[in-house]
């Protein structure tokens, strides 16, 4: 075989795989989404396999087709053939986030299917606005929070959200699970190649599928229903009616605005990180793109949003170029449409699209201590603890609803402690990012900006932002409730930063 014919190869094998990595990420990422509004809050499928996937399908077509273009670019200027396209798809904690945080008890508190789709529109209408502002001033924010408050509350829901709930799913079907597990931590955590060079995850996939419909059809598995393989023509049609919803929405504003923040600073991150590995792309496209294709999808019915993907690096070593982007990109928007896309979505079992999850989960956790200074690990642990509350509800609120308990059925020193979980689960990001960054800044002898930050979680104590006494997560001011308790957080909150003030001194 010549040297033109192998290096062919290699290239051919490394757009395929690069191109089933991200095309399976995003497709695992809907799987579970669309399993947690359909298995854990009995959301209606049809809206989410005919209107949420394909507008936000939407969004990843036109992401991944612009970064094709800005490779293509840049290939053109340098006069290199190894430019590797940014790889573009959805964002993963923030689109778990939104289905367990958002849309989920949305659905609950209203019972209607098409208004939690509104509001999942409008959060995402929100999300893509914050990124659109950020994208001028991001660099700014990374440098003024500390990381361990801005990768700490990412880091917990990676554990949490992505680790431990998908290991449920997993155990569910235990045979299906541990297959599978087995071949991606193969293939994603050892770097070990399969024989005759086979994709892990494809591997996986295919093979965790056929053991789910066999144990299934065998009647060894009592949640077993059989797919139905019909393809429904769905066009995402252009709407603006969500907004009439923003009213509603408002109150999420507090997940949109970390997500949206988070995001755009791991758009710098993957930006130097790509430029580190030689494709130097400008920050701002890269920043963008993905603000205007997660802005884009909302008015299509997307409910998710679009991130570049960590991990340019390892796609360069692949030997992918500009074709696995562009694959993607149209192969994502055209299953859509013809409903192939979501086919995929129903026929795929949780269990087998659980491990990426948690290696996903373990790679955020990863980033969190590493990216941070060593000595603010204690922050980024601090920053888990209110993801932890908010896990402990989703979990409690499942039995609750199958016995159809309510809060106020229960005895008095649990209605407390459920109200306490209420609290601390409410805007669980921002506080994450201001309990990580205070003790960030106190462990670095900066007392007096630690100070700052249990002031600002004492003035958004006060207007639920943080703390919300509402269960679901409503904002208010603050003389317009009927609990204390608010009053009491934020006391508390002006306590702690008088001690902060006070009781220390920083070494200049």
């Amino acid at each position: 075989m010549t040297t033109e014919n192998t290096i062919g190869q290699n290239r051919f094998w490394g757009e395929t795989t690069a191109f089933l990595a991200l095309f399976l990420d995003n497709v695992g990422t809907l799987i579970f989404f669309s399993a947690i509004l359909v298995f854990t809050f009995n959301y209606p499928a049809d809206i989410i396999l005919t209107r949420m996937i394909p507008g936000t399908a939407v969004g990843i077509c036109i992401g991944d087709l612009i970064y094709t273009w800005l490779a293509i670019r840049l290939r053109k200027k340098t006069g290199r053939t190894d430019v590797t396209a940014m790889p573009l798809g959805i964002d993963t904690p923030s689109t778990i986030g939104i289905a367990y945080a958002v849309m989920g008890p949305a659905y609950i508190a209203t019972h209607d299917a098409q208004l939690t789709w509104y509001i999942g529109m409008a959060t995402l209408f929100m999300i893509g606005t914050v990124k659109i502002i950020t994208s001028f001033f991001g660099g700014w924010i990374q440098r003024v929070i500390p990381t361990a408050g801005l990768l700490g509350p990412l880091a917990g829901i990676g554990l949490l959200l992505l680790g431990f709930l998908p290991l449920l799913e997993l155990f569910s079907e235990a045979v299906v699970g541990m297959v599978a597990l087995g071949l991606i931590f193969t293939a994603l955590m050892s770097k070990m190649q399969l024989p005759a060079r086979l994709p892990g995850v494809l591997v996986a996939v295919v093979l965790g599928t056929g053991i789910h419909f066999t144990l299934g059809f065998g009647g060894y598995l009592p949640e077993f229903t059989a797919p139905t393989l019909a393809m429904n023509f769905s066009l995402p049609v252009f709407s603006i009616e969500f907004l009439k919803t923003l009213p509603h929405s408002i109150q999420y504003l507090t997940i949109a605005i970390p997500f949206g923040i988070l995001t755009i600073i791991g758009g710098i991150n993957n930006t130097e990180s790509a430029r580190l590995a030689g494709d130097n792309y400008r920050t701002r496209d890269i920043l963008l793109t993905e603000a205007f294709s997660s802005l884009i999808a909302a008015f299509f019915g997307g409910v998710a949003q679009t991130t570049p993907y960590i991990g340019h690096p390892a796609y360069k070593k692949m030997g992918a170029t500009w074709w696995y982007t562009l694959l993607t990109g149209l192969l994502i928007g055209i299953f859509s449409v013809i409903g192939l896309l979501s086919l995929f979505v129903s026929l795929i079992p949780r269990a087998v699209i659980a491990p990426i999850f948690m290696f996903i989960g373990f790679e955020i956790m990863r980033q969190a201590y590493n990216d941070s200074p060593q000595s603010h690990s204690p922050a980024v642990s601090l920053s888990l603890l209110p993801v932890v509350a908010s896990m402990v509800l989703i979990i409690m609120g499942q039995f609750m609803g199958a016995i159809g308990a309510t809060p106020d059925k229960l005895p008095v020193r649990l209605q407390n402690m459920h109200q306490t979980l209420i609290m601390l689960s409410n805007g669980f990001i921002i506080t994450g990012l201001l309990w990580g960054s205070m003790l960030a800044f106190l462990i670095d002898h900066k007392s007096r900006l630690a100070a700052l930050c249990a002031a600002v979680c004492a003035f958004l104590t006060l207007f639920g932002i943080i703390h919300s006494v509402m269960p679901t997560g409503e904002l208010y001011l603050p003389w317009c409730i009927k609990s204390h308790a608010n009053y009491m957080v934020a006391a508390a909150y002006l306590m702690l930063s008088g001690v902060l003030v006070l009781l220390t001194k920083p070494l200049e």
